[in-house]
C-alpha cells in the first residue's frame, strides 16, 4: 500500500505541526509541498475542494485545514475500518 499524502505549505505552523507529529509518531507519509507548485495546489483542491494546508489524504479519506488534535482523531478513525 502506498504511503498517505501529505500537502503542506511553506511557513504554515499548523503544517509543522502535523510533520512533526507525524515523524515523532513514526507514521510513514509522503509530503507534498503545495507552495509554488499549481499542479501539486490543483491536485489539493481536486481532492479536498479547498486550498488550506495542511491537507490529508490517507488511502482515499480526506482530512483538509486542520492541527494534531483532529489528526489524532482521524488517525482513530481511519485505523479502526
Amino acid at each position: 500500500m502506498s504511503k498517505p499524502i501529505l500537502y503542506v505549505k511553506t511557513g504554515c505552523p499548523w503544517c509543522d505541526e502535523v510533520i512533526d507529529y507525524l515523524n515523532e509518531n513514526h507514521i510513514p507519509y509522503q509530503n507534498i509541498v503545495v507552495s509554488g507548485n499549481r499542479a501539486a495546489m490543483q491536485q489539493m483542491v481536486d481532492l479536498s475542494g479547498q486550498s488550506k494546508a495542511p491537507t490529508l489524504d490517507w488511502h482515499g479519506q480526506v482530512l483538509a485545514d486542520f492541527g494534531v488534535d483532529e489528526l489524532i482523531l482521524f488517525l482513530i478513525k481511519v485505523r479502526q475500518r
